[in-house]
């Protein structure tokens, strides 16, 4: 019994330093190891973490099936809306040039939000996924 509250109690002090990972690896991306596929791992790992330690019930009540489907189609939209934006604005497909006054920040908005989708994506997909194996028992 005291091994289950020292890994409920772990698991609760640890997760938000995880989604804080997750964040700096998906800010990092364009300046190191890392980005969007990897960010979107480590939200979903977040999420796995907790349905192993509390239960896949209690997950879903913090991260919603519906939500996590959701997210797939999302992350998509996101990705192939920034090219079609970048199309509206008078360049070519996923050419940020038009994203910012200049063509470094143009470059840096385009990427970040390509790879916000990426890890929308990447993240409802691995949840979904835990999600989809978790209910394979029952």
């Amino acid at each position: 019994m005291k091994f289950d509250v020292i890994l409920r109690v772990g698991t609760k002090l640890i997760l938000p330093f995880v989604l804080l990972f997750a964040l700096y690896v998906q800010m990092h991306g364009d300046y190191g190891p890392g980005g969007g596929f990897q960010a979107g791992v480590i939200a979903a790992g977040m999420i796995i973490l907790y349905a192993i330690i509390f239960g896949v019930r209690r997950a879903k009540e913090i991260a919603p099936q519906r939500v996590v489907e959701i997210m797939i189609p999302l992350g998509v939209l996101i990705y192939a809306g920034t090219g079609v934006v970048s199309m509206f604005l008078g360049s070519n497909f996923l050419d940020y040039s038009h994203f910012a006054h200049d063509q470094l920040h143009a470059h840096e908005w385009g990427i970040f939000i390509v790879e916000l989708g990426v890890l929308v994506t990447v993240a409802g997909t691995m949840t979904a996924m835990f999600y989809a194996f978790s209910e394979r028992g029952r």
